[in-house]
């Protein structure tokens, strides 16, 4: 695992950031304690969630994503080995605090106070603010309107009270997300000018269907030393090629919560998904997939689904990595004359060959 600097801080965090918003929601506490520890054990140190998760956001999961990360904590022991990231929310939401704007001093200690109880722990390491509180372009919006009539907290105020935690050993770095060039630096001049808590990050999304942030923000980023982390680097999963030709895999983000995540519905999108392919097979891009059968992970879906899924996602790679039984538990292709549940041990380099061939046959007649 690579390692690097979060922006202008000592904290030191992997280059692969953990994200959590599905559990409590898609995924199972169980589920997210796996990802915890796979993730640990990958040299994955850098986690990030927010109050507001599980998403999509309703009033029943508020708050349990924080929740499963604190028992993990619990269980494991190992809060000190986790760079932990989480957000308070903007306005929005009247099961928040009765709704309108978080960023002032009696809302924003609540809600400093309740992620610290959830999460178990009594210090986070990057506290961000997840959205604006003014009425600005966010969330995949376009076409600015000016509007300067809404009431929202002074960008100086909420560095304050920002610091009071920061004084009392409650957080330890800020950052922003979903925010403008302008917001960043203005956040940034006044920090400097008031002595108050820098801006550390800057958490926007930024993928191959989502470049705005190279419009202004990355040269932000880069003078002013504030760190990109970059949100749905796969654009809610299109540009894992598992929606093109009109697919949808069962229990997917899109086909369980589709009138939620519209971000990415745009008249282009599909356009613009196969053209990056195309751009890959030109340039000799190689793209391989390791089969790896986890059964935890297929139990929204029968077999023969699990089969049409795993044909269609295979069928845009290159090299394939897996074993016998990955094969088999996959597209139901098994050596020729063996059963692999009962005679495993059995395989042999002959049998493996014939495995291959058969996916090969397979693949090729799509």
């Amino acid at each position: 695992m690579n390692y690097k600097k979060l922006g202008n801080t000592d904290l030191k965090v992997s280059t692969i950031c953990l994200g959590t918003m599905t559990w409590g929601e898609q995924n199972s506490e169980n589920e997210g304690f796996e990802q915890m520890d796979y993730a640990l054990d990958q040299g994955v140190n850098f986690w990030d969630t927010a109050e507001l998760y599980a998403v999509p956001p309703r009033e029943e999961t508020y708050g349990h994503t924080e929740i499963i990360i604190g028992n993990w904590f619990k269980k494991s022991n190992k809060r000190d080995k986790v760079i932990l990231a989480t957000k308070v929310a903007g306005p929005m939401r009247a099961y928040l605090r009765g709704g309108g704007n978080n960023y002032g001093i009696k809302k924003m200690t609540e809600a400093v106070n309740d992620s610290l109880k959830r999460l178990q722990t009594d210090y986070i390491d990057l506290y961000q603010l997840h959205w604006p509180e003014r009425e600005t372009n966010f969330f995949g919006k376009l076409g600015y309107e000016h509007d300067d009539s809404g009431e929202w907290n002074q960008f100086e105020d909420v560095l304050g009270n920002l610091q009071k935690f920061v004084d009392a050993g409650k957080i330890r770095e800020v950052g922003l997300s979903n925010e403008t060039p302008w917001g960043v630096s203005k956040y940034l001049e006044l920090s400097k000018e008031k002595g108050l808590p820098r801006m550390m990050s800057i958490q926007n999304p930024y993928n191959l269907l989502n470049r705005t942030y190279e419009v202004g923000l990355a040269e932000v980023s880069v003078r002013d030393k504030i760190g990109l982390l970059a949100y749905s680097p796969l654009a809610s999963g299109y540009l894992s090629g598992k929606y093109r030709n009109n697919q949808m895999p069962k229990n997917s983000r899109i086909e369980r919560d589709g009138s939620f995540w519209t971000r990415y519905e745009k008249p282009n999108t599909n356009k613009a998904v196969d053209a990056y392919f195309e751009i890959a097979k030109k340039h000799n891009i190689k793209v391989s997939v390791d089969l790896n059968y986890r059964a935890k992970l297929w139990k929204y879906c029968d077999n023969s689904q699990r089969e049409n899924i795993m044909t269609e996602l295979t069928s845009y790679c290159d090299i394939i990595l897996g074993n016998e039984e990955d094969a088999e538990m996959h597209f139901d292709i098994k050596p020729e004359g063996l059963t692999v549940q009962t005679q495993g041990k059995e395989v042999k380099a002959e049998a493996f060959l014939s495995v291959c061939k058969q996916m090969m046959k397979k693949l090729k007649a799509l």
